[in-house]
């Protein structure tokens, strides 16, 4: 029996699977349509005049480079989610004498055969949204045509996905390809240093100083524009290195607090793995960056909008520049909300013994499902609030006039943050362990 016969018949469709494999194939489905949905929104300024492109397409690369994070993760997840629905059939092949090298090669057949069929239903989901995005308006005209990229994109975008997914697959089976029996040692997961907390803030009091005089550090406009976007850039990723330490404080502090069964087994679940705690909510962390220094900009940006002396093209910046912050907040949240409910599905697959032994001795489903959503909301809302004060700190002159000269836009981008968490909460509903679980079996 070759290779690809036996990636079939581990893969195959059954009613034991469908929900992980739905659920796989949906978020590479939403990683495909997103990602040409964005890149479509990207090539249409390239319709735009000359001068308009020299700040449009600079700005939508930032937004794409900052929308990778939560795509990254979500297609991560589905590739976790995909190996573990066969891991105990993976391991019994394993256990039969098939080799690590046929091991690796059936996972990887299996995750790009998913992840293929995913970002080919996300080019019909892109095909079929266009023209609803084309009636986004830039420049004060709808994005029409132009949303419809060529199709080597396409293409290469499709690419992109089932090789994310390979690539992920193998990285997750290690465990599976070292022993025959494929058992997962129980080991005590490093709690994140406090140097990361001084290195964070150390970091951010240099790039308050420089952001706040590039005018001195920069003279050029171009060169400022790349002393900005490098500083946010290195915060961004500084503020990623301190999420781990920030998650474990907080479930150290829900543990010591905990009153009810659920806060305690939510806490638990926290401080078992806090970098994977911390990984689920990275993009809500990032949407509340985006959402402070976006919104600040784009306040500050319509103080001055619509005088007779600016270019056609610059008196539509200040509303094309919100419009893009809550788009990639909208974006973002998606991916967020999409990658929680698949890793929530595969924690709760991967719990499957603990939640039925729980069961047995009398915990009720309600109160595991209670913990489980406690586990990733808590660490949601401090990702949330705690990068969104980090963020207003490195921009605070300027976010503090924004309040006071539009408090309009800012109430808008805090009601799309919240919406966006309420979107969150929601998606987690489907990894819900008594139907999940009996869904399996």
């Amino acid at each position: 029996m070759n290779t690809l016969h036996l990636a079939w018949m581990i893969g195959r469709p059954s009613a034991a699977r469908s929900t992980p494999q739905l659920l796989t194939v949906s978020a590479y489905a939403m990683v495909s349509a997103v990602l040409l949905i964005v890149l479509g929104g990207a090539y249409s300024f390239t319709s735009f005049e000359p001068e308009a492109q020299g700040m449009y397409l600079p700005l939508a690369a930032f937004a794409l480079v900052l929308l990778i994070v939560p795509l990254v993760v979500l297609g991560a997840a589905a590739a976790r989610l995909s190996a573990r629905t066969q891991d105990r059939a993976l391991s019994s092949l394993r256990l039969l004498g098939s080799t690590g090298t046929q091991i690796s090669q059936i996972a990887m057949i299996q995750a790009a055969g998913t992840a293929l069929a995913g970002a080919l239903a996300g080019v019909v989901l892109y095909l079929a949204t266009s023209p609803l995005v084309s009636m986004i308006q830039f420049q004060g005209a709808p994005i029409g045509s132009a949303i419809y990229l060529p199709v080597w994109v396409v293409a290469l975008a499709v690419l992109t996905v089932v090789l994310l997914a390979v690539v992920s697959a193998v990285a997750g089976l290690r465990k599976l390809v070292i022993t025959p029996l494929a058992v997962a040692t129980r080991q005590n997961v490093p709690v994140p240093s406090w140097i990361r907390a001084l290195v964070t803030v150390g970091v951010i009091a240099v790039l308050y100083f420089v952001l706040n005089n590039v005018a001195a550090i920069a003279q050029d406009f171009v060169t400022i524009i790349v002393v900005i976007v490098g500083g946010f850039g290195l915060g961004l990723l500084v503020l990623n290195l301190v999420g781990p330490w920030l998650v474990a404080r907080v479930g150290n502090s829900k543990l010591n607090k905990a009153q009810t069964p659920d806060q305690l087994l939510a806490a638990r679940m926290i401080l078992e793995n806090p970098a994977q705690s911390w990984r689920q909510v990275s993009g809500v962390a990032m949407a509340s960056f985006v959402a402070v220094v976006g919104g600040s900009g784009a306040a500050l940006m319509g103080m001055g909008a619509g005088e007779a002396s600016e270019p056609g093209w610059m008196r539509y910046l200040s509303a094309d520049v919100l419009t893009g912050v809550l788009l990639t907040l909208a974006i973002a949240f998606i991916c967020v909300a999409a990658s929680a409910a698949i890793t929530q599905s595969a924690s709760t697959l991967d719990r499957a013994e603990l939640y039925d032994g729980l069961h047995r001795l009398g915990m009720s489903y309600k109160v595991m499902n209670s913990a489980r959503t406690k586990s990733l909301m808590i660490p949601a809302l401090t990702a949330s609030i705690g990068f969104a004060i980090a963020s207003a700190i490195l921009v605070l002159p300027l976010a503090g006039i924004a309040v006071l000269v539009k408090p309009t836009t800012v109430l808008m981008v805090i009601a799309a943050v919240i919406l966006g968490l309420l979107l969150v909460r929601v998606s987690i509903t489907v990894a819900n362990p008594q139907r999940l679980l009996v869904a399996k079996d």
